[in-house]
């Protein structure tokens, strides 16, 4: 395939060679945001912080955590085939998470950033045989690099965004190859198959979308019960997922109905827990009174907002919460996972800004299973309402649950799909770990 990145792409490539003194800069910058790990900065140049294991290794790229427990059980099943992984990450968050959940046999390292010299020293280092991006994670150096050094490239739960589409389709000149060179992607749905297609991706299939087959987020249940008791006897609301310019609005929809109803309790969950001091202080601004989790604060009779600033605890609060808004909804960061609260039966709120899984959101407010709002004044009356009417709450779940469980078994149709790719790297671990029983590692289900 002939090398004509056209000038957007050789615009992008001259950018990060330009940008290179800034870098340090940047993470710098980023590292004080709490959005770096400062002991592990080298792996965003590439450098590896771990030794590559023996035999035949798997790629696996996700950016932050909804794509990370969205591919974990994927990774888990290549694991199981005897394979190496290694599971790289954006996000600081997404890696506290892949330490907590990878299984044995899968290693976490931060993704390089996007410009030849580190992605160049990431692949010398690990030389991957298989590479595997989730979602949306289109990087055009990578996929060169990949392309160039002749290693397979799929993107799996692929999602194309028509916004997103709009714009890779006004990069007119070198945006078809760069797409060509993705060896297959297996779409979350029919519309992001078509848009993939259009924009050049070669072999696209839909395999449905990942999220489905995904377990609800764990909580012990002794944890669980021991919440409920600290919050029985209120009318509890979790808004989970929230961007800055969510929280007040959230917080504002609180006050309107304090007053019709005194027991409200709302849950909030940031995105980034790292904001929790922040939003903290704006909603005490607003005469809020605030129990922190971070902070190991109770929740007393008075207490307002609860705010939930730590890592993988949604399970909880999904359980306990009868009603979940989903944040990334009111501003335009394009909505998060609504799938784990309709597993755990929560009636499903969330605002006009969903493009990131427009189609999960259309099929459940279509048949009346979730609720746009675009207000405090519309949340707060929404709320209000399910509130009033904990049968039509419940019948709302009971839905929405019902809508998600007809989307599942992306998961197996994923794996078949990666056969040919998988199968000769089982078989070539296989022989090369001959002390395993016959037929223990290689055969892919």
């Amino acid at each position: 395939m002939s090398e004509r990145p056209g000038p957007a792409l050789t615009a992008y490539r001259l950018a990060g060679h330009l940008a290179r003194p800034l870098v340090p800069l940047l993470l710098a910058y980023r590292t004080a945001k709490g959005k770096e790990d400062p002991a592990r900065r080298g792996e965003r140049y590439g450098q590896a912080g771990l030794v590559r294991p023996a035999g035949p290794l798997v790629w696996v790229h996700a950016a932050s955590v909804g794509e990370t427990n969205a591919v974990l059980p994927l990774v888990a099943r290549i694991v199981e085939e005897g394979l190496n992984v290694l599971f790289t990450t954006v996000t600081v968050t997404s890696a506290a998470e892949a330490a907590r959940r990878l299984p044995k046999g899968a290693l976490h390292q931060y993704a390089p950033l996007d410009i030849v010299p580190y992605i160049d020293r990431f692949l010398d280092h690990w030389k991957p045989d298989l590479a595997l991006s989730v979602e949306s994670e289109i990087w055009p150096v990578t996929m060169s690099r990949l392309a160039t050094r002749g290693i397979p490239h799929v993107f799996v739960n692929a999602r194309m965004s028509e916004r997103s589409f709009r714009r890779w389709q006004q990069i007119a000149s070198g945006r078809g190859n760069l797409f060509g060179k993705v060896t297959m992607a297996l779409a979350q749905s029919d519309g992001d198959g078509e848009r993939l297609a259009a924009l050049g991706m070669r072999n696209v299939r839909v395999t449905g979308n990942l999220k489905f087959d995904v377990p609800p987020p764990h909580a012990a249940p002794e944890t669980v019960e021991r919440f409920q008791r600290l919050v029985e006897g209120r009318s509890v609301f979790v808004a989970a997922s929230t961007h800055e310019g969510e929280e007040e609005v959230i917080a504002a929809a609180h006050r309107v109905l304090r007053h019709r109803r005194p027991d409200l309790l709302t849950i909030i969950v940031p995105r980034h827990p790292v904001r929790g001091a922040a939003i903290r202080e704006q909603l005490a601004a607003k005469s809020l009174v605030v129990a922190q989790r971070s902070l190991d604060e109770a929740i007393t009779p008075g207490t307002d907002i609860y705010l939930a600033d730590t890592l993988g605890e949604l399970g909880i609060f999904y359980r306990v919460a009868p009603i979940a808004f989903i944040g990334g909804t009111l501003v335009p960061v394009g909505g998060h996972n609504p799938i784990e609260p309709a597993q755990l039966n929560a009636a499903i709120l969330h605002g006009p800004h969903v493009h990131n899984a427009a189609e999960i959101y259309a099929a459940l407010d279509r048949s009346g299973r979730a609720e746009v709002v675009r207000s405090s004044e519309q949340l707060a009356k929404v709320l209000d309402d399910l509130f009033a009417d904990p049968n039509a709450m419940r019948r709302r779940a009971t839905k929405a649950a019902e809508a998600i469980a007809t989307f599942t078994g992306a998961l197996d149709a994923t794996m078949r799909a990666l056969v040919p790719y998988l199968e000769p790297l089982a078989i070539a671990a296989r022989l090369e770990d001959r002390g395993d029983a016959p037929g223990s590692r290689g055969k892919l289900r």
